[in-house]
């Protein structure tokens, strides 16, 4: 056999072991996944695969102290918010008990001043977000503040403020205080 027919053999696809080809897809599928790899990897040092695998490992482990310092940074959070709720918490309940030792009681008084206009005043115990409940009560309730006065003393706040009356009518002044007194009192 010359060299001619040597060739032949090798291009006809028949005679070569299936094995090859086996093998040609699994290192082409591993050089792919390398290629994956560097890209996900910021620091590569060298191309070769023994480098990027190398690098590979030390990016995780980078990784891995990075979530453990935010965990770290997550449980000492949430101790801190948790021992500022405890303390509002306790702060609540002081300014509750501070206005009951004064006397103070939850006070709501309405009057027109106006054929849309009213004056209201507000009495009540000092709670986080209160003031806020207070303010979306009144909005629900149709009135748009045209002045508002905020003092707040011994766990009380007292509000006071004139009130435009939206569109939909003017209420009686004792039905609005009754829904008054329903928001800022404790449920």
């Amino acid at each position: 056999m010359g060299r001619g027919s040597r060739q032949s053999v090798d291009h006809d696809s028949k005679f070569k072991s299936p094995n090859l080809l086996a093998e040609r897809k699994r290192r082409e599928k591993l050089d792919s996944r390398l290629l994956e790899l560097r890209a996900l990897v910021p620091k590569i040092t060298d191309m070769t695969k023994p480098a990027i695998i190398t690098d590979a490992i030390s990016y995780i482990h980078e990784l891995k102290s990075h979530v453990q310092e935010l965990s770290d940074q997550i449980i000492a959070m949430e101790a801190t918010i948790n021992e500022h709720e405890q303390q509002t918490e306790r702060s609540e309940i002081g300014s509750a008990q501070e206005m009951e030792n004064w006397g103070i009681e939850p006070e709501v008084n309405v009057s027109k001043t106006d054929t849309n206009k009213l004056w209201i005043k507000l009495l009540f115990h000092k709670t986080r977000g209160g003031f806020t409940k207070i303010i979306e009560g009144l909005t629900v309730l149709g009135f748009v503040p045209a002045d508002l006065s905020v003092t707040t003393l011994k766990g009380a706040v007292l509000l006071t403020s004139h009130m435009e009356v939206m569109d939909d009518g003017m209420q009686a002044t004792e039905r609005i205080q009754e829904l008054l007194f329903g928001i800022i009192t404790p449920s």
